[in-house]
């Protein structure tokens, strides 16, 4: 990973109308399908990026889509191409350029998951047992990310006393970003005291914790990092990033409720902050997958911004909004922006890096740190101005 260091940046991002699309699905239409959310999210990062489709060499395209049906409709003809998902696409494109395959890299991802009512729980849920590691417990009722996080919860909330009014410090400070933030779906505000009062899902968590489900579509173009500076006058280059899986139980709950995750995210914050000559203290924005609000408290204390069981004072009293001693999330995250599976996240943190997110800006922010910690793998991104 060390290699991977700064040899590629962001030149240009682009995203669908969340918030159009929205509304016109709510109403019963369907204004688009997956590829065409794609198409558009592409169409606005090349004027972003002030660069003709014909200079891209490599492709990338999120897993809800095939990549050869992809490079068709956006009439691509690249040297290189792949499929991942958000985080692990932007250290294949760094992969890709490092080793000469491609100079400039476009990473195109459309959804129309809330259109088609794709599931996310119930024993068929994304595939049935073919698919996904929560679902091989639905013989005991676990047939939902939702109650395998309201597990995983429960669990810590015993070890370390962290309470439920502390997870609603999440849900709050991402309202207060996604409030300031006029591509976000929602945009009211809430109190603790709205936290506490929504109705629970899967008991110990609410209404709040969970996710939105939205059609959309989000795409980034990254450049080899001399090339990007004649591209760019704003080039947002990657700093780090790092992988770590675990591999052992990954299929079971036994590293959601032993150490959650936290192996994985050390090993992680090791190569990150190695690599990069940072610190925890260095980061300015944290970005977090965030499907479910757990995953932001268990990733403040796996990447060391605190102690391991004060992750709930550390909301509480330091914070996490946007006037708090670690802004996470800031343009409101799955929770309140968008649910586009960690690639929204990536966009915030270009644009926050630029210094191009209006009032939710965070002063001075040079460097912002992207996890995503899902089924017994954790990878981080720093981003840097």
């Amino acid at each position: 990973m060390k290699s991977l260091k700064r040899v590629a940046a962001v030149i240009g991002v682009g995203h669908s109308d969340w918030v159009g699309d929205w509304t016109r699905v709510r109403a019963g239409e369907r204004p688009d399908d997956c590829y065409g959310y794609a198409a558009s999210a592409f169409r606005n990062a090349l004027a972003d990026a002030n660069i003709a489709r014909e200079k891209i060499d490599g492709l990338i395209v999120g897993p809800t889509t095939a990549y050869e049906r992809m490079a068709e409709v956006l009439g691509m003809n690249v040297r290189w191409g792949d499929q991942a998902d958000a985080v692990l696409s932007v250290v294949q494109a760094c992969m890709a350029i490092e080793s000469g395959q491609a100079d400039i890299v476009a990473l195109v991802y459309g959804n129309d998951q809330r259109s088609v009512g794709t599931q996310y729980g119930g024993p068929q849920a994304m595939g049935g047992d073919q698919f996904l590691s929560y679902v091989y417990h639905s013989p005991w009722g676990m047939t939902s990310q939702g109650a395998l996080y309201a597990l995983m919860f429960r669990r810590y909330s015993e070890l370390f006393g962290i309470s439920e009014r502390d997870l609603g410090h999440v849900a709050v400070a991402q309202r207060e970003g996604s409030s300031v933030n006029p591509n976000a779906i929602q945009r009211k505000r809430i109190t603790i005291e709205d936290y506490m009062a929504a109705p629970y899902i899967t008991e110990p968590l609410r209404l709040f914790d969970y996710c939105l489900i939205n059609d959309g579509g989000v795409a980034l173009i990254i450049a080899e990092a001399g090339l990007a500076k004649t591209l760019s006058p704003k080039p947002v280059y990657i700093e780090a990033v790092g992988r770590y899986d675990l591999n052992k139980g990954a299929t079971s709950l036994e590293p959601r409720l032993t150490d959650f995750y936290r192996p994985a995210q050390q090993a992680v914050a090791e190569q990150i902050f190695g690599t990069s000559g940072l610190d925890p203290k260095d980061i300015d924005v944290l970005q977090v997958y965030d499907s479910f609000s757990v995953h932001v408290p268990l990733a403040l204390e796996g990447y060391g911004y605190c102690k391991v069981g004060e992750t709930g004072r550390f909301m509480r009293e330091d914070g996490i909004g946007l006037a708090g001693r670690l802004p996470t999330n800031t343009s409101g995250g799955h929770l309140s922006e968008s649910y586009m599976q960690g690639w929204n996240h990536q966009i915030e943190c270009v644009r926050q890096a630029r210094g191009e997110c209006g009032a939710r800006q965070i002063e001075n922010c040079r460097r912002v740190h992207y996890t995503s910690d899902v089924a017994g793998k954790a990878v981080s991104i720093i981003y840097g101005a």
